[in-house]
């Protein structure tokens, strides 16, 4: 394929818009998902929480959708239109649901079909760049955006405790799939080439665990994602809970946040390395849950917004951080399986973990008199500040910063 340095107005547009819908679709439904489930539908913490493990899941099952069958026989942007209008069906049936397991199984049909249009979108970008590194974040930052409106729509419009989030999400995603069937050609990238099961899930870069210090840090990253969990599955029942208005709009600063220190990131590389920019953003996931418990007890809502506040830091200096440091680590002929192994280890086992953890532990910290539920958010939040403090702690001490990433 020919590509010029300017990417014509045309496709920007198309892949801009394509990347709006697709994270508007994610934040619609699934921040404001525990709270209906908790507060309106009934559910304990462990059956809303096993409702949101099918993304976890669905991450684990996309690599096989897209290395053995999209990349391989099909162009992308038709298997995305596919996906996106296969899965409206599917949130639209999960917004009726009032049964824990058929909601669960629902849910993860959804994943199946959702998680793997994360790569597939950004497989129709790249395809168009002829420069990734200069040209696609303003591309992705179109994918930031929607998630802010979404959040800001669900939360002025007060439905963070129905079903309809979900809906609009399925409305999203409908529009979404027809649009897709006008987005440039995107031929299989595969195509007459042999994959391998082990290729798609990465396996190739265990050989970087020789390294002691880079075994260190993808075992950081597992355990790391199990606290992760705590905040995307529960925040926005606990601040509804705290009587924060519009919450699911307020949540929004944290992507504000996200796309702040985004820009700063070369200039605290350069300052702090890679080894304190990874510990930062450890710290940062501890403080956060800190500030939440402490927040709770003493209903102080800057407390909250704070800690809200600290995702740019939480999720640049520790997973973007962790992305460059995997492709320094990883020989290019591996880089890409490195990256797809560091995924499935923090996104699809790590947070699988921590997504059934975090449900038994706000049951745990929950009494039940009549039909009045209350949970006891200070203790919740106790858990997950320690295990990441603890984290940091141990990657403190055992992670050992190369001449090469610095």
């Amino acid at each position: 394929m020919s590509v010029t340095l300017t990417l014509p107005v045309s496709i920007r547009l198309r892949l801009s818009a394509m990347m709006f819908l697709q994270f508007f679709i994610w934040g619609a439904w699934a921040v404001t998902l525990g709270t209906y489930l908790l507060s309106t539908r009934g559910f304990s913490g462990t059956e809303t929480a096993q409702a949101y493990s099918a993304m976890p899941w669905g991450t684990i099952v996309a690599p096989f959708i897209v290395g053995l069958v999209v990349d391989r026989f099909f162009a992308a942007q038709k298997v995305l239109a596919f996906l996106h209008l296969l899965g409206a069906g599917l949130l639209y049936y999960s917004s009726t649901l009032t049964d824990p397991g058929s909601l669960f199984w629902a849910l993860l049909a959804y994943a199946c079909c959702y998680s793997p249009t994360l790569a597939l979108a950004n497989t129709v970008s790249f395809h168009q760049l002829a420069d990734t590194k200069t040209q696609f974040p303003a591309i992705r930052v179109f994918g930031t955006l929607g998630w802010i409106a979404a959040g800001w729509i669900i939360g002025v419009m007060g439905l963070e405790a129905q079903a309809t989030p979900l809906r609009i999400a399925a409305g999203c995603s409908a529009l979404l799939g027809v649009f897709s069937l006008f987005l440039p050609a995107t031929p299989p990238r595969a195509a007459g080439r042999k994959v391998s099961v082990a290729d798609i899930l990465g396996l190739p870069a265990l050989s970087l665990l020789r390294n002691r210090s880079f075994a260190v840090f993808v075992f950081s990253s597992l355990l790391l994602c199990i606290p992760l969990a705590f905040y995307y599955n529960f925040t926005n029942a606990f601040l509804n809970e705290q009587g924060v208005v519009n919450a699911a709009g307020k949540m929004t600063i944290g992507q504000m946040s996200e796309v702040a220190f985004m820009l700063i990131m070369p200039l605290c590389f350069a300052r702090l390395g890679l080894k304190w920019m990874l510990m930062i953003g450890m710290l940062a996931w501890a403080a956060r849950y800190g500030l939440f418990a402490a927040g709770a007890s003493a209903h102080l809502f800057s407390l909250f917004y704070i800690g809200i506040a600290l995702h740019g830091i939480c999720y640049d200096f520790f997973f973007v951080t962790g992305q460059i440091y995997v492709d320094q680590s990883a020989p290019p002929e591996i880089r890409a399986s490195a990256q797809g192994f560091i995924t499935l280890v923090t996104y699809g086992i790590g947070m699988l973990i921590g997504t059934w953890l975090s449900g038994m532990v706000v049951d745990m910290q929950s009494t039940t008199a009549g039909e009045l539920v209350t949970r006891d958010w200070s203790a919740i939040w106790l858990w997950p500040a320690g295990m990441a403090a603890g984290i940091m702690v141990i990657f403190a001490f055992t992670f050992k910063e190369s001449s090469a990433n610095t």
